[in-house]
């Protein structure tokens, strides 16, 4: 089996739970791919505790398809989840999230459950979650690369404190003009991120849905609007200036405000292994704190 290992400069709280990962990943005989990033804790390790231990350091698509990983682990938050979509894109490479940040909706194997976690994995006691993603084109032809969002796509005003107007069409039939700071449009992934800090529902992983929520909507009927996934968007920015802003999960790209974009869904889908310590109600209720009270 080939693992790949993918994250940020580990903090140094962070250290002795990737020992814990590579202790595993060792006992188990894998070959181990080694981000750029994590390449000098890992080899610090090596020098100090772990001999044996042979890896290769990928920095690129290119190295991580020649390394052809049979999965993903991601050490980090949700943003490194994010990250990693960005480097495997449409290649079926399995992410397991090990929370490494702070809440953890997607890296959702806490620290304390890591060795159980690898345990099933190489077991094959876990099942794959396949997330949509939602992808954009543009009118004026420029290109985004990637031009793809597993959480969301948003649309926000530039270098103005001015509300924008953003003309909304689906399917080719007008929608809506929302009067806003911006307009967010999330995945069923998304629902639990942007989107539910702006008033948005939480959408169930596999609902084969999008959400569209206004950000501060001038108008208070402008309520979050949930559409088939199957639906294509069309969406013109009227603003007070030249331009607008449009991200895709972290990534920022401006356009002036005669572009269109056309929002529809991804034509492959990331998958995430969950094993049998997880599930999404439970991710829920123990990231929200449903039915806690902390007030005695």
């Amino acid at each position: 089996m080939r693992i790949a290992l993918f994250g940020p400069a580990p903090k140094t709280q962070n250290l002795p739970y990737i020992e814990v990962v590579l202790e595993k990943l060792i006992e188990e005989s894998v070959q181990i791919g080694v981000c750029r990033p994590l390449k000098d804790a890992v080899q610090q390790m090596k020098e100090e505790e772990f001999a044996e231990l042979e890896y290769v350091v990928y920095d690129n698509e290119e190295e991580l398809d020649n390394f052809d990983p049979d999965f993903l682990i991601s050490l980090g938050g949700d943003g490194t989840i994010l990250d990693a979509t960005v480097l495997i894109q449409s290649k079926d490479i399995p992410i397991l999230g090990i929370n490494m940040g702070r809440l953890g909706f997607l890296a959702n194997v806490a620290k304390g459950n890591i060795e159980s976690s690898l345990d099933a994995l190489f077991t094959g006691r876990f099942q794959l979650d396949f997330r949509s993603l939602l992808q954009v084109r543009t009118s004026c032809g420029k290109l985004m690369k990637p031009n793809f969002a597993l959480n969301e796509i948003t649309l926000a005003r530039k270098e103005s404190t001015s509300m924008i107007t953003v003309h909304t069409y689906l399917n080719g039939n007008y929608l809506n003009s929302y009067w806003a700071d911006g307009l967010i449009v999330a995945t069923p992934t998304g629902s639990t991120g942007y989107s539910l800090s702006c008033g948005g529902p939480i959408i169930m992983p596999n609902s084969d849905n999008f959400v569209l929520t206004p950000i501060a909507p001038h108008n208070l009927t402008m309520r979050p609007f949930v559409i088939n996934d199957s639906n294509t968007l069309r969406m013109q920015v009227e603003s007070r200036e030249n331009e607008f802003l449009a991200s895709l999960d972290s990534r920022i790209h401006s356009f002036n405000t005669d572009t269109e974009l056309l929002i529809q869904k991804a034509d492959f889908r990331i998958a995430l292994v969950q094993t049998e310590l997880q599930d999404f109600p439970s991710t829920m209720r123990n990231k929200l704190s449903w039915g806690r009270d902390y007030r005695n």
